[in-house]
Formats: C-alpha cells, sequence, structure tokens
C-alpha cells in the first residue's frame, strides 16, 4: 500500500513539474518556429529540443510544448507587479489576439478599459497588437476594495446605439470595422447578408455604446474633412502628367497618406488566405499576385512578377522606407529577386511588410526575423 502510494505522489510531482516548465501552444495560421520563439522569448532550438517527434511542417492546430521562461514568475515581490503605480492580479488569465481584433473590442469584451489593458502590456504601446500574440486580461483590485469596505457600488449600464452607414466603393470591412472600434467578426455578426460579399451601396447597422458615439461623429467629421482634401488633390493630380521612369509609371498621390492606409488595409484584409503559385484572388495568392491585385483595386497598375516590379519606382534606403513602399527579397539562395512584400511600418529599423509566404499564406512578417534579414534586397517607392 505504501509503495503504490508513493508511486502516486512521484506521477503527481513529474505532472506538475511538467506543467510549470512548459507551456501548450496551438498552431494557428501564419505560424512558424522563428514566430513563436519570439513570441515566448525563446530560442528555436530550445522549441525542437522540446518536441523531437514535431513534423518539420507545422500542421494547423496541432500542440507545441514550449520551455515556460516565467515559471519563477509567481515568486516575484508584489512591487515586482505594480505598474505605472496601479496594481493588477494577473490570476483572470490570458487573451490570445485573433486577426483583425482591436485593443477596444478586447476591453469590451472583458469589461476593462483600454488604458487599464495598456498598463497591464506596456509594449503595447510601442508595438500594437499581433496575432497570436498573449495579453493579460487584469482584474482591477478596485472591487476587491469595494467588498473589504462594505460598499455597494452600482452597475453601470451602459446603452447601445444603432447607427446606419452605407458602404462606399472600395471600401472593405477591415477599414469599416476600424472606423467604429469593433472587429470584422462582429460587424459580420450584426449585418450577416456581407458575410460572403460587401457591395457597394449597401446600408450596415452597426451597434456601439453610446458613451462611444461622440468618438465616433468627431472622427467621421475628421474622416469627411480628409475626403475633401483627397478629392481636390485627385482634380488636381489628374491634370499633373505621370512619371515615366524604367518604362513604367509610378503613381503621385502627394503628401495625403489616405490612401496608402486604405491600400494596407485592403492588403491586410487577405491575412489567412493561403499561398497558390500564380493566384491573384482570395481562392490564393502568390507574393506578387498580391500586390498587383492589391494596387490595381485602386486603379494603380503594377507588373506581374516580382522581378519586373523590382525595377519600377524610385529605389531607397532601408532606413527611410515608409507605408505602402514595396520591399523585395531573394530567397532560396538564388540570384535574382523572386518575392515581394508592401511595408506597413518602419520602427527603429525594424520594417514590417504584408506578404503571401509560401508556408503560411497572406501574413504580416518583420526584416528582423533571421530569415528575411538574410534574404533581403531591397526597397522600391513606388507611389510619390
Amino acid at each position: 500500500m505504501v509503495y503504490r502510494l508513493i508511486i502516486v505522489l512521484f506521477f503527481f510531482s513529474f505532472g506538475a513539474f511538467s506543467q510549470q516548465n512548459f507551456i501548450k501552444h496551438k498552431i494557428s495560421q501564419g505560424d512558424n518556429l522563428s514566430v513563436i520563439a519570439k513570441k515566448y522569448g525563446v530560442k528555436v532550438k530550445e522549441i525542437t529540443d522540446a518536441n523531437p517527434n514535431a513534423p518539420k511542417i507545422l500542421k494547423l492546430n496541432s500542440i507545441l510544448l514550449i520551455p515556460n521562461k516565467n515559471k519563477n514568475t509567481s515568486k516575484a515581490k508584489p512591487s515586482e507587479l505594480a505598474i505605472n503605480n496601479t496594481s493588477f492580479d494577473i490570476s483572470s488569465g490570458t487573451h490570445e489576439v485573433a486577426a483583425k481584433e482591436t485593443l477596444w473590442g478586447i476591453s469590451k469584451k472583458y469589461n476593462i478599459s483600454v488604458d487599464d489593458l495598456k498598463k497591464a502590456n506596456p509594449l503595447l504601446e510601442t508595438e500594437g497588437l499581433k496575432i497570436g500574440q498573449q495579453i493579460v486580461i487584469p482584474s482591477n483590485n478596485i472591487a476587491s476594495v469595494d467588498e473589504k469596505t462594505n460598499q455597494n457600488v452600482p452597475e453601470l449600464v451602459v446603452a447601445d446605439v444603432e447607427l446606419t452607414r452605407e458602404v462606399k466603393a472600395k471600401e472593405t470591412k477591415y477599414g469599416i470595422s476600424k472606423e467604429y472600434g469593433i472587429s470584422v467578426a462582429e460587424l459580420e455578426r450584426q449585418n450577416p447578408s456581407i458575410k460572403r460579399k460587401m457591395p457597394v451601396g449597401y446600408v450596415l447597422k452597426i451597434r456601439v455604446p453610446k458613451e462611444k458615439l461622440d468618438v465616433i461623429q468627431a472622427a467621421k467629421t475628421i474622416q469627411e474633412s480628409n475626403e475633401n482634401v483627397v478629392s481636390s488633390l485627385s482634380q488636381i493630380a489628374e491634370t499633373a502628367p505621370e512619371i515615366k521612369k524604367d518604362s513604367t509609371y509610378i503613381r503621385s498621390i502627394g503628401s495625403h497618406s489616405g490612401l496608402i492606409d486604405q491600400i494596407i488595409a485592403n492588403a491586410t484584409e487577405n491575412i489567412g488566405i493561403r499561398y497558390r503559385s500564380g493566384g491573384t484572388t482570395k481562392a490564393g495568392f502568390d507574393c506578387s499576385g498580391l500586390m498587383f491585385c492589391t494596387f490595381g483595386n485602386f486603379d494603380i497598375k503594377l507588373p506581374r512578377s516580382s522581378i519586373e516590379q523590382s525595377r519600377i519606382g524610385t529605389k531607397i534606403a532601408s532606413d527611410e522606407a515608409q507605408k505602402g513602399d514595396l520591399i523585395f527579397f531573394r530567397t532560396n539562395g538564388r540570384r535574382h529577386i523572386n518575392h515581394v512584400g508592401m511595408v506597413v511600418e518602419n520602427v527603429d529599423g525594424e520594417i514590417k511588410f504584408v506578404h503571401s509566404s509560401t508556408h503560411g499564406g497572406v501574413m504580416i512578417s518583420s526584416t528582423k526575423e533571421p530569415y528575411y534579414t538574410r534574404t533581403f534586397s531591397q526597397v522600391n517607392r513606388v507611389l510619390e
């Protein structure tokens, strides 16, 4: 009897030790070992050592064991958990960021403020949300203080307001959902008819909290003002000649960045769509096909192949890269350019770009990833 008890205690201790030393990660669209290692702050070799039987090509929804670098966090002093003089209880758990989610949408889901989310996750201020990122969902200690002092705080009930919104030409679900601070999934839930297609002229019904109405209306006023500016610039641009270079054309858009933001939103709306050689539709894109199709949606014609796209526009230094520039690579040890993406951000020398990857489909990657650091070739500006 004593012998059996010892065996049971041994396996219980081993199980607890294993759970403490490893984190389970579910493979999602766009994951690779480099991305996962960076996410958890470990080395790729540590992941492969912990998963010797894992296949070289990761399967969607399969589970990887990640070495737990934060296993001693629970021993930290209370003062180490204080952020900006505000204490949070992180026992309420974490949230994995899905595609196209916003901070406002997550804060509404967990009934907390956006400021509390940023205080509990300081990197959100500089890096923003990333797909698959695990963020801390704090539980403010104010509630427990109220219970101790026997103060009954009435629950604040905020009514929703229903707004209507007509879909304009070339608008995307991502752009409209961002305008109202909701996710694309929430926009489709409120308007089931647009799940497959969102036709121009369709009148959307969007419910938002009453407290957010003033912010939305102010933003809409600014947007309408910007649209008037864009309209004026477009009229001027129509009378100006296009610039010919290397037998191709550069699109002149002046100093206004609204068009570039729309182009980026149109490209990122395809995140998660699979890679398909020669593909130029939502059934699948190759890298140059994604650029050709995205710019074409805004009447900007690009050549079809990545090598031809690398010959247009103006070649610039990587540290001068801006949103909307094309970024090129020589992958698989090739001598010629064979891969292209579009810059969505350039912060402190790290360029993030949207592209269609053979191993992950349409996704956002970074030049800080070793593979792209090694294969980087050049940046071209095609919008001036």
